[in-house]
């Protein structure tokens, strides 16, 4: 069974605002500083290189990551790979059923913008050159949304992707390690006046303001969205949210890295059994058929073995 890592976030200080709000804002199952409650499974899927559920409050999201040995068109003879990304939300995943785009015969902007955005996140934590002539395929899909889904597919998706990288590491496949840091996301807002991390539905819906945040390390920003939908904010707003969402960012990485150890717990490298075999009962054998070894590679979501028989 695949180990879900379940985090329960510190207690930080709250941020003040300077915005004079006419109505305030309280959050009554969680303080306004603290993530909802968060849940990485690695190993979720069988058959793919790297897969997690990723459990953000009520919004659940599959991330998985596939190997494919070929690049895009115009990357092909320059000796370095990619990383690229398609999100999806099934028709339940929200409160009234969305019609699969499949269906309609074309993806929507909103798809369109999202996952060319999980894209952008996963390849700043990748050396193209260091992951070879090979593209890692990153699918996102909701199958329950209740506000956060992007920066939930970020951050899910890049425990899949380092899953896959460390497979293709103890495969050797690649040589070095092409991940140059950790990628989270995580929404911030303003509701009412009060400064929020880790925005719902109703509160996102229903924000003064709100911005998506993406890092690499927790301390460098990749990405920054962010809208006043209902009043704009100053300088000092905007530098007050993105300090919350750097502190949720923070505990985010943490149990993705606790996920990934938890992706590996059985065996922390892969691991060499050799058997020597005596043959009986067959006909005289050369001594190059003697000499000669047969490896079998078994494979699964978290162990390899590799065994080397020899005559």
């Amino acid at each position: 069974m695949p180990k879900t890592i379940v985090g329960k976030p510190a207690i930080i200080s709250p941020i003040s605002t300077h915005r004079k709000p006419a109505m305030s804002y309280t959050r009554t199952a969680r303080a306004a500083h603290q993530l909802r409650p968060i849940a990485i499974t690695p190993n979720f899927l069988p058959h793919a290189d790297g897969s997690v559920l990723m459990v953000c409050g009520n919004t659940k999201v599959i991330c998985t990551a596939t190997v494919d040995e070929n690049v895009p068109p115009f990357l092909r003879g320059k000796n370095q790979g990619w990383v690229t990304a398609e999100y999806g939300m099934l028709p339940a995943s929200t409160q009234s059923r969305m019609k699969r785009e499949a269906a309609a015969g074309k993806q929507s902007g909103r798809t369109q913008e999202i996952q060319r955005l999980i894209g952008r996140s996963l390849r700043a934590a990748v050396d193209m050159t260091k992951l070879g002539e090979r593209q890692i395929l990153i699918d996102c899909d909701v199958i329950q949304a209740d506000g956060g889904t992007r920066t939930a597919s970020i951050t899910g998706a890049f425990v899949a992707l380092q899953i896959a990288v460390r497979k293709l590491l103890a495969d050797g496949r690649v040589a070095e390690n092409p991940l140059v840091g950790s990628v989270a996301a995580i929404s911030v807002g303003v509701v009412g006046g009060v400064p929020l991390l880790d925005l719902d539905y109703p509160e996102d819906s229903g924000c003064d303001s709100d911005i998506n945040l993406v890092m690499l390390n927790a301390d460098k920003i990749i990405e920054i969205q962010g809208t006043a939908e209902g009043a704009a904010f100053g300088m000092d707003e905007l530098q007050q949210l993105v300090a919350l969402g750097q502190k949720g960012i923070c505990e985010l990485a943490e149990l993705q890295r606790q996920a990934v150890q938890a992706a590996f717990r059985v065996l922390a490298q892969p691991f060499r059994l050799s058997m020597r075999m005596r043959v009986t009962g067959a006909p005289t054998l050369s001594s190059a058929s003697m000499a000669r070894r047969a490896v079998f590679t078994f494979r699964s979501t978290v162990l390899w073995v590799r065994i080397t028989i020899s005559a």
